[in-house]
């Protein structure tokens, strides 16, 4: 996917998932791409080694992506007019180094 200066990532929190900035700076330089805002950090039970993205739901105009490592999960909120396979096809790029 060609580079897109449009997009832009919105810094709402102090406190973000170790690796997950980066990937989301990738993500924004991608076509169809037009607002990061990572959301909400908690806890979970389980135990994720590597970080993971995982559509959630589709919101208004995007989607809202689930961010895991370790036991801290962020919600992600995306605004994007790619379709759900494209937008897929999207996080795969932005999740290689």
């Amino acid at each position: 996917m060609a580079k897109n200066t449009d997009g832009r990532l919105v810094w709402n929190h102090s406190t973000h998932i170790r690796t997950l900035i980066p990937v989301l700076e990738r993500l924004v330089q991608q076509d169809g791409i037009q607002t990061v805002t990572p959301g909400e950090i908690g806890r979970v039970r389980g135990h994720c080694p590597a970080l993971q993205l995982r559509i959630s739901v589709t919101i208004l105009g995007g989607f809202k992506v689930i961010a895991r490592e370790g036991k801290t999960v962020q919600e992600v909120f995306i605004l994007t007019h790619l379709d759900r396979e494209q937008f897929e096809a999207a996080i795969a790029i932005a999740m290689k180094k």
